[in-house]
């Protein structure tokens, strides 16, 4: 799945495209916001009242994220690759840890 490539040459390849400071600043605070949207999502049908916070909170997140892009002048990662839809996830955790 990873392309005979490393995490650590993914989250680089994902880092060198996220270098301004407000695309990483929007990506810091979007991709947690799609993160915990999604199991929100997953419980709307059980949670009455739910699907609209976690709808909302889904396309806050990818606003975000594309926001950021602007800043960057480039258009996002998985454009040219799905597997930066993992990434990211993966880099935010790096970045959180200071390893990003």
């Amino acid at each position: 799945m990873l392309g005979n490539r490393t995490w650590e040459s993914w989250i680089k390849e994902y880092a060198d495209g996220h270098r301004h400071p407000m695309n990483r600043l929007t990506h810091t605070l979007g991709i947690p916001i799609i993160l915990l949207s999604l199991p929100l999502l997953l419980a709307s049908p059980f949670v009455q009242g739910i699907w609209p916070w976690a709808l909302g909170m889904f396309i806050a997140g990818w606003v975000l994220q594309f926001i950021g892009h602007a800043f960057e002048g480039k258009a996002p990662e998985f454009f040219k690759d799905w597997r930066f839809l993992l990434v990211g996830t993966r880099w935010w955790w790096a970045k959180i840890r200071g390893r990003a």
